[in-house]
């Protein structure tokens, strides 16, 4: 059974870093996308950053470009995702979720993923 496990979460003052990390395991054929999305009160959870394993293709929300970054350590099934100059606009429950259906593109939107860790917080607050 595949199981994703999020961690890294936490409380960041606006300027601030803050790296999540995702762990994906159970699984034998290896995932064709994975992502990471958020969603914050009151509005509806968003991709932020998806990334496909076969060439590394990666989409980013416009609100994180130049901001977040997201790296994988194949090795390890996990997945990184790096968090620079946080705005309380960041502050979020931020899931990771990942799909292990034949990719024709690379979308990053929760209906195309089907595997959910169970989120981790995320506060931007002085």
């Amino acid at each position: 059974q595949v199981q994703v496990v999020e961690s890294g979460g936490g409380l960041v003052q606006p300027g601030g870093s803050l790296r999540l990390s995702c762990t994906v395991s159970g699984f034998r054929l290896r995932y064709s996308a994975i992502g990471w999305f958020r969603q914050a009160p009151g509005k509806e959870r968003e991709g932020v950053i998806c990334i496909a394993s076969n060439d590394g293709t990666t989409q980013y929300a416009d609100s994180v470009k130049g901001r977040f970054t997201i790296s994988t350590d194949n090795t390890k099934n996990t997945v990184y995702l790096q968090m620079s100059s946080l705005n309380p606009e960041d502050t979020a429950i931020y899931y990771c979720a990942t799909q292990f259906r034949s990719l024709e593109r690379l979308v990053c939107h929760e209906n195309e993923y089907d595997y959910w860790g169970q989120g981790t917080q995320v506060t931007v607050s002085s």
